[in-house]
């Protein structure tokens, strides 16, 4: 089974009923088909960033499920046939894996033995760039 995330916009002149309604037709639409659920996070009523069908406001929800690879196809087609859904977008959700290997931690020979030979080099690499400067 795949992971997806929906996000969907619902007019935002609806009733808190209807609203409801919506929102349950589409999560039992996943769960007949064979989806399940994993969380409903509704973001509420937000300003749109441009008027769609000369409406301002929409009501955002983010539905995460898992399914079967063809159930986004269908859930999209009830979406798109809903007068009441003004924007949808459905995208399957991989597995965070990075394909950077983590860097081996290199310590110093003799930074882990003695901690006091590095302050005895420090006067050595003073004076050698003083000794190019004299002969100029």
């Amino acid at each position: 089974m795949n992971k997806y995330e929906l996000v969907y916009v619902i007019d935002a002149a609806l009733e808190d009923e209807a609203r409801k309604a919506v929102i349950d037709r589409f999560n039992g639409m996943i769960e007949q088909n064979g989806g399940k659920v994993l969380k409903v996070d509704e973001w509420g009523k937000r300003r749109l960033a441009y008027p769609i069908n000369y409406k301002t406001e929409g009501y955002y929800l983010l539905v995460n499920f898992e399914s079967e690879a063809t159930l986004p196809r269908e859930i999209e087609r009830n979406l798109q046939i809903a007068e009441t859904i003004l924007r949808y977008l459905i995208v399957k959700v991989e597995d965070k894996r990075s394909n950077v290997k983590p860097r081996p931690v290199r310590v110093a020979p003799e930074a882990a033995e003695a901690p006091e030979a590095p302050a005895a080099e420090a006067p050595a690499e003073a004076e050698a760039p003083a000794a190019p400067a004299e002969a100029e």
